[in-house]
């Protein structure tokens, strides 16, 4: 297995782990179950340590992906808004710690912002960064290995 396709693999999991935590996140700052809550906190976790390693495995590929690209501007951009995807739900799974572990009753309104806040953001950020990595492979090629005209190889 090329290391080339470790960040395509890789990028999935906390896509999906993260979108479910960051809608359940909204859902259960309404409707709190605590065994949703804790289901929730796991996904945060999980999905965290996935954003991790795509993140290493984009860092690994960032040298002989940008220097094939029309547009680096793009790479970089798409690089930025990983690490605030990461930084922003790492604020999230901090909020629910804080409401699972301590339970402040006279914070709950504030801590209820801050997990809104924190998912939307994250969601949006989700989103973009998705976009943008959809856009480096499909309109520029990015990591993409074209085959010779006789298919040669395969």
């Amino acid at each position: 297995m090329d290391i080339q396709t470790w960040h395509p693999i890789s990028v999935h999991f906390p896509i999906a782990f993260l979108l479910l935590s960051g809608i359940l996140s909204l859902y259960l700052v309404y409707k709190f179950k605590k065994y949703l809550a804790q289901f929730n906190f796991g996904l945060l976790l999980i999905g965290l340590i996935g954003c991790g390693i795509a993140i290493y495995t984009g860092n690994i590929e960032d040298g002989k992906v940008s220097r094939t690209l029309c547009d680096p501007t793009i790479l970089k951009t798409h690089e930025n808004y990983a690490y605030y995807l990461l930084w922003i739900f790492i604020a999230n799974l901090a909020f629910w710690a804080v409401k699972l572990l301590i339970r402040p009753k006279s914070y709950n309104t504030i801590l209820a912002i801050l997990i809104i806040v924190s998912s939307l953001i994250g969601i949006c950020c989700l989103v973009y960064v998705g976009h943008l990595g959809a856009s480096l492979v499909y309109e520029q090629a990015a990591g993409v290995k074209v085959p010779s005209e006789d298919c040669e190889g395969f």
